[in-house]
């Protein structure tokens, strides 16, 4: 099975460095075009970018990939894009953790290979709404699958954003199956919940995980279109809000509902746990966290504001394209 994959594992490591490549033109592209509106007197943003290793015990060579961060730009507050490829041995906390989600063998053979994209941008604006993107393939010699999807976690809810988001998504997932963006978009909305708070992170998008149909063509060709909705679904938003006027109260709402992404992340997310369990870049796995966030004691929005309505109605999951 290893050998059988080589060639695949080579071709998804490369399309997700290409989409990287993409996504992170396009964000620069939104920095030099930014030239009136708030923070347009700055100088354009522009990624600073690091080459990764990863490491085993022993110090060998376990892969790595490229960390890219972009701070304090004109419209990117904070943003990273990372790409890697990495391979290794799993400790035993992750092999009992791919046991539970049903992958036998692996206390007898745990090698892993993963390769993958993921993305996280924290914006200047209020208006402009948050993202997080990500595809990635996984292999053991056990099975193989792939995972990924994108969500919007706007912070000052404009309900045209979040259907044009749906749509666009829509649209790319439609080829492979109309049953595929109602599964997926159900999917994320369970994923991205945050139980303790009782609500979601955002207003949801789409996600799958341990995707494997046995047709590696098919479930490679999906992965691609989730990956490539995402720079249509996303930049015409950034580009409708990033230029709105805003005062201190729509930065101290921004600053609050970072904290939901902050606690999901930390508590929840598969992809910062297994990481941190697997001797990963810290820095890498935390590029997500916001630059700056604020809580406060016992906060809740005033009755009748905009935020009220943010976490009342938008921040449970719901048929954004009725």
């Amino acid at each position: 099975m290893t050998d059988a994959m080589a060639q695949e594992k080579k071709t998804a490591s490369e399309w997700f460095r290409t989409l990287r490549d993409e996504i992170v033109t396009a964000f620069e592209a939104l920095e030099d075009s930014q030239t009136t509106g708030p923070f347009a007197d700055r100088t354009a943003g522009r990624f600073e970018v690091t080459p990764t290793k990863r490491a085993s015990e022993d110090g060998s060579d376990t892969g790595g990939g490229l960390m890219s961060v972009m701070r304090g730009g004109r419209v990117f507050e904070k943003v990273g894009v990372n790409v890697s490829a990495v391979h290794g041995t799993l400790g035993e906390r992750a092999q009992k953790a791919m046991a539970a989600r049903g992958i036998p063998g692996m206390e007898s053979d745990p090698r892993f290979w993963a390769s993958g994209i993921s993305l996280v941008a924290h914006m200047q604006n209020p208006h402009a709404p948050a993202v997080h993107m990500n595809t990635r393939m996984f292999w053991t010699p056990h099975a193989w699958w792939f995972g990924g999807g994108s969500d919007l976690n706007p912070c000052i809810e404009y309900p045209e954003d979040t259907a044009d988001f749906h749509a666009t998504q829509k649209a790319h997932l439609d080829p492979h199956g109309t049953d595929l963006y109602p599964r997926l978009k159900e999917w994320a909305d369970e994923y991205f919940y945050i139980p303790h708070r009782n609500r979601a992170r955002g207003v949801g998008g789409i996600f799958m995980d341990d995707h494997c149909t046995g047709d590696w063509e098919a479930d490679f060709a999906l992965t691609q279109d989730i990956g490539r909705a995402f720079l249509p679904a996303y930049v015409p938003l950034v580009d409708r809000r990033r230029e709105m006027v805003w005062n201190d109260a729509h930065k101290d709402t921004q600053l609050v509902h970072r904290g939901l992404y902050a606690e999901y992340n930390l508590v929840y997310d598969r992809g910062t746990l297994f990481g941190l369990q697997t001797g990963g870049r810290t820095e890498s796995i935390l590029m997500s966290m916001p630059p700056v966030v604020q809580w406060w004691y016992n906060w809740q929005p005033e009755p009748g504001t905009p935020e009220a309505k943010l976490y009342d109605y938008y921040l449970k999951p719901r048929d954004w394209l009725a």
